[in-house]
């Protein structure tokens, strides 16, 4: 089955921006309060009427412009930016805050959450011997 069809084929691009984002008919359809059987239909449309696309566009989480201008192209060479390293530049991989002070962060907080369980608990414990010794 090939891929290449009309550049301007809407369902065909609906389609493929679906299919990049691992998302089924079954769950398009769902999304836009219709069937399986109407996207399939809709992704075999050459033209789609705009309030649909509209529609499509939401579900789908993008806009109607990424749809209408979309091209398989467009989209290698978005990704082929990252993974290109000819110009002798680098990527920053240094963190803007220390790993070890968040942790410690992390175990303040749930230091302190411990806590105030732990004087719910002996809160309850009170409050129940207390209705104990009033009966």
């Amino acid at each position: 089955m090939s891929t290449v069809t009309k550049p301007n084929h809407i369902g065909r691009k609906i389609s493929r921006i679906r299919e990049l984002k691992d998302m089924k008919q079954e769950a398009l359809a769902q999304a836009m309060g219709t069937n399986q059987q109407a996207i399939s239909i809709m992704e075999n449309s050459e033209t789609i009427e705009e309030e649909k696309l509209i529609d499509v566009a939401k579900a789908l989480g993008v806009s109607v412009e990424a749809i209408k201008n979309f091209s398989e192209e467009g989209v290698f060479n978005y990704f082929n930016s990252f993974n290109n390293f000819n110009d002798n530049s680098s990527l920053n991989s240094q963190c803007t805050f220390n790993p070890l002070d968040k942790l410690m962060e992390s175990v303040d907080e749930n230091k302190k959450l411990y806590e105030r369980l732990l004087q719910a608990e002996k809160d309850k414990i009170e409050y129940l011997e207390k209705l104990l010794k009033a009966k």
